[in-house]
């Protein structure tokens, strides 16, 4: 029997993206904090389909998506495995830099703003922080 897939995909229907890009960029945020490695599987389409209620087409196409951009390969009767990374060490449950914003998050909790607040906060502060990047 095959390990359990590393992650399981959330959708939120209301969020006006769509269902395959919210595989897509769950998938990458994985890879980015560590929680997806090269080698891990990802669930099966018929996973997703059970735990999601999604159509299996868009399952297929956020896997194929994920392989185009090099992150991930389907293998015939085994599965879909991660072969490519995103981010570093800096996401990494134990950096410096998680605990700093994950302290900033309970002060901004404390001060009374809640997660749209605080989301919304982050957002323009990254926004304006990496202005001009998107080139890079």
């Amino acid at each position: 029997m095959a390990e359990p897939a590393a992650v399981e995909f959330r959708i939120d229907r209301r969020s006006g993206v769509a269902t395959y890009l919210q595989i897509v960029q769950q998938t990458k945020q994985a890879l980015r904090l560590g929680l997806l490695e090269p080698g891990d599987r990802l669930p099966t389409a018929r996973e997703v389909v059970e735990a999601t209620a999604i159509n299996p087409n868009t399952v297929l196409k956020a896997y194929r998506e994920l392989e185009r951009e090099g992150l991930v390969e389907g293998r015939r009767g085994l599965g879909t495995f991660v072969t490519g990374t995103l981010g570093g060490a800096a996401a990494a449950d134990d950096s410096p830099l998680r605990a700093e914003l994950t302290d900033w998050a309970g002060r901004a909790r404390a001060a009374g703003l809640d997660r749209d607040d605080v989301s919304a906060l982050f957002t323009a502060v990254l926004n304006s922080t990496f202005e001009g990047d998107q080139d890079r």
